[in-house]
């Protein structure tokens, strides 16, 4: 654990950006689905430099699927070098869009040795993004900030859970996932989900410098024809970037393990459109409420955490599944990526949790595809502090449902990572983090 403060620093902000949208041919989804073929719209990295508060902070949202263990630590590494600080103070989210890069380097070394033609990633592609991450973080241009303000709005027809279809049994049936025509499941309630998009602006004065998005709901309309695209959240930014380009707009996905767009969402370019428009609202809606308030006190929060090792996977059949080519490359890749993470846990590679406390603000930055009962969890640890809530940071541990839904099986438990014990581990990280 780490955590450095300061008192009404001069602090000051120095916004970035670097394209990672792949080439023709690369791999999407970590080789699930059918490699790019175009590109609808470019992927970005966005992010900023936080100045004044003792060591530089570096915080960024990629869209990019998932960037996992090793990849993830060669993220911060790279953005922390450029920055002049160190990995622990460097935050990577993505927004986990599907039509996009989902990296874990070492899955991609074991697939290699099969000689199989699996592919993950290029790794010349990736550092080449990293490359441009350098760049882009020693060319950032400082700007001096004063204030800080937050809002939040509700969005309207888009998140919905996607554990809803609960049987006579108490197990988890059929999925309502990101795209949905079954009107079984569309016509069951949205169930538990976190409505309000939550923003947090960084001001100079009364001029806007730079606004984060947070929201809760898998970032997919469409998806697996090789279109690389933002998609919903990322269009909606983009606009939202159009409308104010002295602004750096960034936009984060929440806790949204179980949350998808499913109930609203039937695949369609037409739906995609709705969406955006629907997230952009929301956005436009939180910023109204943006009053700006003069910085207090400033500090950055580490907590580490090693979670045990879902006991239903055995090193030894993952690498069966690897190794049969009989499998489809899907359940080749899937089970090169689990060694990856079973090794990492016998290495005891920590998963680092943080916070960025800005006055009665926190930035909370969590890994994977948590649950969004985290999320809701980490509001009422700290009710007296505008919690913004990141997810997908360290995508190693896939999905961290709570422990309680374990039991109830359906997809994201079947493909959990982690024992249920992560529910502990992970929740007294963020008790840790939003308590003084």
């Amino acid at each position: 654990m780490a955590a450095h403060a300061a008192d009404k620093p001069g602090l000051r902000i120095a916004p970035f950006r670097f394209d990672v949208t792949p080439p023709v041919g690369h791999p999407l989804c970590g080789g699930w689905i059918t490699p790019v073929v175009d590109c609808e719209d470019e992927l970005e990295a966005i992010g900023f430099v936080l100045l004044g508060a003792g060591k530089p902070v570096v915080v960024c949202a990629v869209d990019w699927t998932g960037i996992l263990n090793e990849a993830h630590i060669a993220w911060r590494t790279a953005l922390a070098e450029a920055a002049g600080t160190t990995p622990d103070r460097v935050a990577v989210q993505c927004v986990h869009q599907h039509d996009a890069l989902f990296v874990c380097l070492h899955a991609e070394r074991l697939c290699a040795e099969q000689n199989a033609g699996l592919r993950v990633v290029d790794v010349e592609f990736f550092n080449r993004c990293l490359d441009r991450g350098r760049v882009a973080v020693k060319a950032a241009v400082p700007r001096r900030i004063t204030h800080i303000a937050h809002g939040e709005g509700r969005v309207e027809k888009v998140a919905g859970n996607r554990r809803v279809a609960i049987g006579p049994d108490g197990k988890v049936g059929k999925m309502r996932g990101s795209g949905c025509t079954d009107a079984e499941l569309i016509a069951l309630p949205e169930g538990l989900i976190d409505p309000m998009l939550k923003t947090v602006a960084f001001y100079d004065g009364s001029e806007k410098i730079v606004a984060c998005h947070y929201y809760a709901t898998h970032p997919m309309s469409h998806y697996g024809k090789g279109h690389v695209s933002s998609d919903f959240p990322g269009l909606a930014r983009k606009r939202r970037q159009k409308d104010e380009p002295g602004c750096a707009h960034l936009y984060f996905t929440g806790c949204s393990g179980n949350i998808a767009a499913g109930k609203y969402n039937d695949g369609t370019p037409e739906a995609r459109a709705q969406l955006t428009q629907r997230v952009y609202d929301g956005i436009v809606t939180s910023e109204k409420s943006l009053a700006p308030t003069p910085i207090g006190s400033v500090s950055w929060k580490t907590h580490e955490i090693v979670p045990a090792v879902n006991p239903v996977f055995t090193e030894e059949d993952q690498r069966a599944m690897l190794t049969n080519a009989k499998n489809v490359p899907a359940n080749r890749i899937r089970p090169a990526m689990r060694v990856a993470w079973i090794q990492r846990i016998a290495a005891r590679t920590p998963i680092v949790l943080s916070a960025l406390h800005i006055g009665d603000v926190s930035l909370l930055h969590l890994p994977a595809e948590c649950f969004v009962e985290y999320q809701l969890r980490a509001q009422r640890l700290a009710p007296s502090r505008f919690v913004a809530t990141a997810a997908y940071g360290d995508g190693g541990p896939w999905y961290i449902p709570v422990k309680e839904e374990y039991p109830k099986g359906g997809y994201e438990v079947s493909v959990a990572n982690c024992a249920d014990s992560v529910d502990d581990i992970l929740s007294r990280g963020i008790r840790e983090l939003l308590t003084a």
